[in-house]
């Protein structure tokens, strides 16, 4: 071969680099992270949204019919089995740290910056939301750097110096402190420039004159959840309206773009209870949500990415408790005794060493497919903004 074929073989090569990286950049990112959600936790929604639509096998939920599937490995620097702060962590910053610390290594000393502040720092637009405290561990993880995560007063305080425009959750942890002998952290919040809104009828009116940063919570100050999916009423505030809003707040037209964290919290919840059917309609509860990521997509979906996957699995979910080659829905119920008359299975209510699935669609959406680690996400993430970590 020539020294000029040679050098032109390698620019073929070469080329979708280079266009990636001239035209390729996510501009508007959605990261989804279901808390104790693993693969088993996803199929069980496929399963459960086919039998309640009279359909025999399982209907694909619309992120687990994306184009980009991965799994990671999610260990913590101390233990094979990790907790939601050293899992957050891991997502939001790209480096491992011990189990109850949130954004600091595992040295206890060194800071770490999460994928977040990264994008704050480039110009982009930020949003934080949960659909359980704004303060526990996986949001936390991305605003706040604590050597204890139960430290909820303190880790709620760094919202106020965060600089990012948007939060927006279930309510937020001992907002007065442990033993309410503080004053309400929602004052500092304020003073340090949020407007809040107590619920979406106040952010409606708010947005009438959009504030330049927002927090939004329940209208029940003394609550930090949502109201479970399968109880939930019209009325109730549901992850797919902290989407929206988001949405809404963070984007402006011919703006710098936007990175959108959004975690579904009471998968995990209700998978350490062992409730099988309320785990399954916070994963549908999930999908509802990515679907308003998908209508934003497909109107922008040149500059779109969005990312799904977990930060640990949650009671060790198995399809086949007994033998029989059955999983019976009809005899599944809100009982959560019922799990096991459907053949519905738990191995422990803590969490397991499972790796984690990865979903993804849009730009640079390639870069998630295959193993990797949990550490490995947020880089690609800003790998695919075009930004450093």
């Amino acid at each position: 071969m020539t020294k000029r074929r040679l050098f032109l073989l390698i620019l073929i090569l070469a080329l979708p680099l280079f266009l990636r990286a001239e035209g390729g950049k996510a501009k508007y990112v959605f990261y989804f992270i279901g808390d104790g959600m693993g693969i088993n936790h996803v199929t069980l929604g496929e399963y459960w949204s086919a039998y309640n639509q009279g359909a025999w096998g399982s209907f694909p939920l619309n992120f687990s019919a994306f184009e980009s599937i991965g799994f990671a490995s999610s260990f913590s620097a101390s233990n094979l089995i990790t907790d939601s702060a050293a899992g957050g962590t891991a997502l939001a910053t790209g480096e491992k740290t011990n189990n109850g610390m949130l954004a600091i290594a595992s040295d206890s000393t060194t800071i770490l910056k999460s994928v977040a502040t990264a994008a704050s720092e480039n110009g982009f637009r930020v949003g934080i939301t949960t659909t359980v405290g704004l303060n526990h561990a996986t949001p936390a993880a991305f605003y706040s750097h604590n050597i204890n995560r139960e430290n909820y007063y303190q880790i709620a305080s760094e919202i106020c110096t965060s600089n990012f425009e948007f939060f927006a959750g279930g309510g937020i942890i001992d907002y007065k402190g442990k033993h309410n002998y503080k004053k309400s952290i929602y004052k500092d919040i304020e003073k340090s420039g949020y407007t809040i809104a107590f619920g979406l009828d106040e952010y409606h009116q708010i947005m009438e004159n959009r504030p330049e940063k927002l927090l939004m919570v329940q209208k029940d100050i003394n609550v930090n959840s949502f109201t479970p999916a399968l109880r939930a009423t019209k009325k109730d505030m549901q992850q797919k309206d902290l989407i929206s809003s988001a949405i809404e707040f963070l984007y402006t037209e011919n703006g710098t773009g936007f990175f959108l964290m959004s975690e579904s919290g009471m998968i995990d919840w209700f998978s350490h209870g062992n409730r099988g059917m309320e785990v399954a309609a916070e994963v549908l509860s999930l999908a509802e949500a990515v679907d308003v990521a998908l209508g934003f997509y497909n109107e922008h979906p040149d500059e779109t990415l969005i990312v799904i996957t977990a930060d640990h699995e949650t009671g060790g979910l198995s399809l086949a408790s007994e033998s029989g080659y059955q999983i019976f829905f009809d005899k599944w119920t809100k009982d959560p005794a019922s799990d096991s008359d459907a053949h519905i299975g738990w191995t422990t209510t803590s969490h397991s060493a499972a790796n984690v699935p990865i979903f993804a669609v849009g730009v640079n959406s390639e870069l998630f497919r295959g193993r990797m680690d949990n550490t490995d996400i947020p880089k690609k993430i800003c790998e695919a903004m075009g930004i450093t970590l």
